[in-house]
């Protein structure tokens, strides 16, 4: 089976809920000096990142993923759970002398996140290069250091390896004519609202301009569900309701995973959008972003009591 490069962080999250709404304790008036505490009783640490999350749903769908990015010195007790799952870190550098990527994020009762992010190694990830990965029939350029991301999508490109781009929480890091540039050498560009508004914001392109440059377009909305832009074609994704709505961490992080599942098996777009959803419900379901699983069998049962027809 051909194997998707993943590129973007691994890196650890500390989670803490906000058992409160944060509009209920930030004054609008007040945003020019704001000084807030919130009191988190509770709090745990998760394996995370873009590419350990997208890699771990891939691998429970049964693909093959291999994630790319730069770790610090204190990575190993992730090693030992991806090795544990037998995902390869052929891919992965460790940098002795730094952190892992940490992040920290904070989620109040309306599932509002605060997030702040510590780089560490992940600085170094244009050291990671996709020439030195052999049989990898996908990519996907994920959130990562500014460098990084923009030597990986040239990678992927200078060896004809299709990618989707998601620029995610790596937004800031890019002005119009960089996103122009990711846009006209990716494949397939994936953001959810509110990066799709600034990515027109900052192109000056609109949804139609930005497809005719890529194969589809994929605009998540939350609880409305998503849409594809293909051939001149809008497509409605339904969102699957999910079980329980636990822990929304990580839920665009599963969608992306069923993304190239569903590319990497030559499936349709409004399938391959399809299996994106339910992955996305079932992680919701979930506190962090690496404690849910299932067996193949089983999402495939989900997948025709939800939608109707086998995948």
């Amino acid at each position: 089976m051909s194997k998707a490069l993943i590129c973007g962080s691994l890196a650890y999250d500390t989670i803490m809920v906000f058992e409160d709404q944060f509009v209920n304790h930030i004054l609008p008036n007040q945003i020019h000096k704001l000084n807030v505490s919130f009191f988190v009783p509770s709090m745990r640490r998760e394996f995370g990142g873009v590419a350990g999350n997208i890699a771990y749903n891939l691998k429970l769908m049964g693909g093959k993923p291999v994630p790319m990015g730069t770790v610090g010195q204190d990575f190993t007790p992730y090693s030992e759970h991806l090795i544990a799952l037998d995902i390869p870190l052929d891919a992965v550098i460790v940098k002795d002398e730094m952190f892992t990527p940490q992040a920290f994020i904070t989620t109040d009762q309306d599932n509002n996140q605060i997030t702040a992010f510590h780089p560490g190694a992940m600085i170094h990830s244009h050291e990671c290069k996709v020439a030195d990965h052999q049989d990898i029939s996908i990519g996907i350029v994920g959130p990562d250091g500014r460098e990084g991301m923009i030597t990986h999508a040239q990678g992927f490109t200078d060896n004809k390896i299709p990618f989707i781009f998601d620029p995610g929480q790596a937004m800031p890091l890019f002005d119009g004519d960089d996103l122009k540039n990711f846009i006209e050498q990716a494949t397939w560009m994936a953001v959810n609202d509110y990066e799709y508004e600034l990515v027109c914001e900052r192109t000056g392109w609109d949804a139609k301009e930005i497809a005719t440059h890529l194969k589809a377009l994929i605009v998540t909305r939350g609880e409305k569900g998503s849409e594809i832009y293909i051939d001149g074609t809008v497509y409605h994704i339904p969102v699957v309701e999910a079980e329980k709505i636990v822990d929304p961490t990580g839920c665009g992080d599963a969608y992306r995973a069923g993304l190239l599942y569903g590319l990497m098996n030559d499936l349709d777009m409004q399938t391959t959008g399809r299996i994106a959803s339910l992955l996305g419900s079932i992680k919701i379901a979930s506190a962090g972003t690496q404690n849910h699983s299932f067996t193949k069998a089983e999402f495939n049962a989900l997948f025709k009591k939800e939608f109707g027809y086998d995948i």
